[in-house]
């Protein structure tokens, strides 16, 4: 059978991030022809071009934000993958608008600008934290969920297909605690923990690549795929560290930082209720309704009320030794256990 990749160019924006790194490594090891990598970073992508030195790979420095340059890179392109954002919390809620300009006008860029090339199939990244979003970062992420879903609507049943992959923490990505963590332990300080009863979910970066070409083989328009994940308390991760690494370095407690939340939400009650359970996976169809009023203020579901939403609190609890197995698969761990050996 053939691949689907085969001769096809790959467009990946934010493709010098700990995703687009990963999903990379993945297609070189398929038939395509071209994986263009568009990022504003230039020094990420010559070390990333001297790393790789794969000549299918071409580098393009712009921004989502210019409609310009997203049309410049887009021409030719078969499927996009679309990475590029702003994800620290506390960056984005004090510069709420660069937020803005990057996960919502940006998306729309490179959503609009795919449509209009014809492209076959565009997956945006999204996360948990557009759901029931309590700062910046996930207010745009979830705007941006539905600037995606608003393109899919519209299109149709044109050539392009759009859909959205929602997922919690990926570990050891760019702003994970981990590395923080791994850092403070080998400077033999305190591990700084904000809640110790904080709950997160938690997902291999391997798992989030696999999430992606999950949907980019089952997504139909509109989609929404959602991997399942386990969770654990912050305090757990901690320890789980602290037993990889055999140390006795204490825990301090700083508090919660600026947008946190105690826990959170992959996916909504409202969601669950016409989601299809695909067994790892969960897939939300487009909300297909149009502006006839009724069926928001008049038509109601009385079932919606026997759901409840999907958490990082009553998923599947991770403890510190389960936690422990789980960070021993790193790849990242692994290197540094064995520097350190």
């Amino acid at each position: 059978m053939k691949d689907v990749f085969d001769g096809k160019t790959v467009l990946i924006t934010g493709g010098t991030g700990s995703f687009g790194r990963a999903f990379v490594e993945v297609l070189r090891a398929r038939p395509v022809r071209e994986i263009r990598i568009f990022s504003r970073d230039e020094l990420k992508q010559e070390l990333m071009r001297i790393e790789f030195g794969d000549p299918r790979l071409k580098f393009y420095i712009g921004d989502v934000r210019n409609r310009m340059s997203v049309d410049d890179v887009m021409k030719g392109v078969d499927f996009v993958f679309h990475a590029a954002a702003l994800k620290q919390v506390p960056s984005c809620d004090f510069f709420p608008m660069e937020a803005v300009y990057t996960n919502v006008y940006g998306s729309h860029n490179v959503v609009d600008s795919a449509i209009k090339h014809g492209v076959t199939k565009v997956i945006c990244l999204s996360t948990d934290k557009a759901v029931y979003p309590i700062n910046a970062m996930g207010m745009t992420k979830a705007l941006m969920e539905k600037v995606t879903q608003a393109a899919a609507r519209v299109s149709g049943e044109g050539p392009t297909i759009a859909s959205v992959v929602r997922y919690g923490n990926v570990m050891y990505s760019r702003g994970s605690v981990i590395p923080l963590f791994v850092q403070q332990i080998k400077e033999r300080k305190p591990l700084t923990i904000t809640e110790p009863t904080m709950t997160r979910f938690l997902l291999p970066l391997r798992e989030a690549v696999d999430l992606v070409l999950f949907a980019f083989e089952q997504g139909r328009q509109g989609d929404i795929l959602i991997r399942k994940a386990p969770a654990c308390t912050v305090s757990d991760l901690a320890d789980g560290l602290k037993r990889v690494f055999d140390s006795d370095v204490p825990v301090k407690v700083i508090g919660m930082r600026h947008g946190e939340k105690l826990y959170e939400t992959l996916a909504t009650r409202e969601e669950l209720r016409r989601a299809e359970d695909m067994k790892d996976y969960y897939r939300v169809a487009m909300d297909t309704r149009d502006l006839n009023y009724s069926k928001y203020f008049t038509e109601g579901d009385v079932q919606e009320a026997e759901w409840e939403d999907y958490t990082s609190h009553n998923t599947q609890r991770l403890n510190a030794k389960e936690v422990e197995a789980l960070l021993r698969t790193l790849p990242e761990i692994q290197k540094e256990l064995a520097g350190s050996a």
